[in-house]
């Protein structure tokens, strides 16, 4: 005797979103924003087009929520990193969450999603309102706590952050060959910083 097990409306609506986003980053990290359409989304997850029109405004809508999984899941990687020893110092672990920033970025879809489409398709002012839910505030956090402990010289803690976020941004945006001579110059500059 089998039981079938009946799932929930909203069991089956967060089946189906994950569907769509799981399609829809797949897609766009292998043909980008531009190039991949809703027909083929729909397609990649199995569910109809009214379902993904039920779920999501449209295909911008769409590629926000997978941008805000990308970021989610970056911030989650940094911050393992960043506090994966007992005592790491301020300096140590900002070292740290660079590289795993840096590692976490050689994803060349997640590198398509998030700094080559999210700016040209949101806009600058929507990517960063969605980095800091995520990843700037963790950066904010590790600057301002290496300068309260007088390992960093102060200086204006927002404008830093905002600074090395561009600066890991182009760091990996570098060909997998010259990301090792990325991180050097970044340690040598947080370094440079040390009082």
């Amino acid at each position: 005797m089998q039981v079938e097990v009946r799932r929930s409306q909203g069991e089956r609506r967060e089946q189906t979103q994950r569907a769509l986003v799981s399609a829809a980053r797949s897609l766009f990290a292998e043909k980008g924003f531009a190039g991949t359409s809703t027909p083929e989304i729909v397609a990649a997850a199995g569910v109809t087009r009214g379902a993904l029109y039920h779920h999501f405004a449209d295909k911008l809508a769409l590629f926000e929520a997978v941008l805000e999984q990308e970021h989610l899941l970056v911030s989650m990687s940094v911050n393992a990193a960043s506090g994966n020893d007992d005592e790491p110092g301020p300096i140590k672990a900002l070292l740290a969450g660079c590289d795993a920033y840096l590692n976490a970025m050689q994803d060349s879809g997640r590198r398509q999603i998030m700094l080559v489409d999210a700016p040209a398709v949101l806009g600058r002012a929507k990517v960063d309102e969605i980095d800091a839910r995520h990843g700037m505030e963790t950066l904010v956090c590790g600057l301002r706590d290496a300068m309260d402990v007088g390992a960093l010289r102060k200086v204006p803690v927002e404008a830093l952050a905002q600074l090395f976020g561009a600066m890991f941004d182009r760091a990996a945006l570098a060909a997998p060959e010259d990301v090792a001579d990325y991180r050097k110059s970044i340690k040598a500059l947080i370094r440079g910083l040390k009082t």
